[in-house]
């Protein structure tokens, strides 16, 4: 049986020959925020159907591509669209992408998703720094045998996403002229909408926001060593709070309205990784 070590090296071996660039961080990019990969310098666009074992997203908003490139001067390798547990994926292939782009170099990543707000206080647009989440999805992406060239057996996640970043996040959105919000990010399975009773949970529980990805990533990114930096676009009330039905086109649309203060986030904290070297 091939280890999971082998798989993703022979999605990295591949890309190798398409791109010599050696990121320094990596960039996940949920349903509506993919545009920010066309705009990185010198990039190249592999789609994920090109790769290897690597699995293809059928969501829409996700152009299911790996661009390797650069932004503010940083290398980096932006991840357009992801697979989610919800379509099928096991938990392994749901992290696949993310791990091989760790392997490619990378040592840093920013984990972005579009995400129901739970906190009343949230509106649609608001940009909210992950703090903390709740894995609520029923499962872990290093569940199983653990292959130990990638991580420990047990992952400490008590600084899940990293201070230092959040610090760095906060400075770049106030430079832009925009606030954060703040909270914790449950994933759940999906990929059904909540219904009002389990937003009620959930907020008692401590949620601010609500979604279907990110908690498996930051997972694998932590038992691989990696810094987490997340932003969750609020893209809807979430069920009981909004007056109207849920609706994956609110999602996207919202998303797209929040794109310029989600690009000059991510360039202002991309700007502050390269001044540290």
């Amino acid at each position: 049986m091939t280890s999971e070590l082998a798989r993703i090296d022979a999605a990295v071996a591949a890309i190798r020959t398409r791109s010599a660039i050696v990121p320094k961080v990596a960039l996940v990019l949920g349903s509506g925020l993919g545009g920010f990969a066309d705009e990185l310098d010198d990039k190249t666009a592999i789609p994920y159907g090109e790769i290897p074992t690597m699995p293809v997203s059928h969501v829409v908003g996700h152009a299911g591509k790996l661009v390797l490139g650069a932004a503010e001067g940083v290398p980096v390798v932006a991840m357009q669209g992801r697979v989610h547990l919800y379509e099928g994926h096991p938990p392994r292939d749901v992290v696949f992408g993310l791990r091989v782009c760790l392997r490619l170099g990378a040592q840093t990543v920013i984990v972005t998703n579009a995400a129901g707000g739970s906190n009343p206080q949230f509106r649609p647009g608001d940009l909210m720094l992950i703090e903390d989440h709740l894995n609520l999805s029923g499962t872990s992406s290093v569940a199983g045998p653990n292959e130990d060239a990638l991580g420990p057996r047990f992952p400490d996640m008590t600084d899940a996403y990293d201070r230092h970043l959040r610090a760095l996040a906060l400075e770049a959105a106030s430079a832009a002229g925009f606030q954060l919000v703040r909270g914790v990010y449950a994933g759940l399975l999906g990929p059904q909408y909540e219904t009002p009773a389990e937003i009620r949970m959930l907020q008692r529980l401590g949620a601010d926001a609500v979604g279907m990805s990110t908690v498996l990533e930051t997972i694998a990114a932590r038992h691989m060593g990696a810094r987490v930096l997340g932003i969750s676009c609020i893209t809807n009330q979430a069920a009981g709070i909004s007056p109207t039905p849920l609706d994956h086109a609110e999602v996207q649309e919202t998303a797209g309205h929040a794109k310029a203060r989600f690009v000059g986030l991510l360039r202002g904290v991309l700007q502050r990784i390269g001044a540290e070297g």
